[in-house]
């Protein structure tokens, strides 16, 4: 599991581009904001960009479900004016989210 420290996270939030990262995480947080900002101009050599850098076509999946998983929760949040959490419950979700991870159970009858 990534661990990264609390600057570098700030310095990703602040701009990912030339935050201290590796090249996976960077290549990765591109995709990622191309698959939000413009998702129609998303094509076949993007993934091939990220298969060049060493990321696995798990880890591209993974990627995007987070991002889809957390487009919908920015949508409801905007249509149900959610309160945002304070500082402290969020940082103990993430702490959560990095132990357990992102993953969605079905229960089939």
């Amino acid at each position: 599991m990534l661990g990264l420290e609390e600057e570098v996270v700030e310095a990703v939030l602040k701009d990912w581009r030339t935050a201290p990262i590796d090249d996976k995480l960077r290549a990765a947080l591109g995709y990622l904001e191309k698959l939000t900002l413009t998702p129609d101009q998303l094509e076949s050599s993007d993934i091939a960009q990220l298969h060049a850098v060493g990321l696995s076509d798990e880890a591209i999946f993974d990627a995007a479900y987070v991002c889809f998983l957390f487009s919908i929760i920015d949508r409801l949040a905007d249509a149900f004016d959610f309160d945002i959490p304070e500082a402290d419950l969020v940082a103990g979700t993430g702490h959560f989210l990095n132990r357990f991870g992102y993953t969605v159970t079905t229960y089939l009858p």
